[in-house]
């Protein structure tokens, strides 16, 4: 597999597809998330309120929060559905 990999192209971690709300960030996100152990539901809630004064605003905000009351149901209930 290494063999396929071209050293001359810049890492997976360095780059961002569309647009650049987390290029300019000391950690991205991703980042806090693998090295915290978060689930899929904490990681998308810091990632959207880590990116939303430059990217969707409020609707970032909302989604967050959306993202916090399903791990809050998941939390409660054991599932969700």
């Amino acid at each position: 597999m290494k063999d396929l990999i071209d050293l001359n192209e810049p890492k997976a971690s360095q780059t961002q597809v569309g647009g650049d709300h987390y290029k300019n960030r000391p950690i991205q996100p991703f980042q806090y998330s693998m090295k915290n152990n978060l689930d899929p539901l904490q990681h998308t809630a810091v990632k959207y309120v880590t990116r939303f004064r430059e990217k969707n605003g409020i609707q970032d905000l909302e989604k967050a929060k959306h993202c916090i009351d399903l791990l809050i149901q998941y939390e409660t209930t054991g599932g969700i559905d």
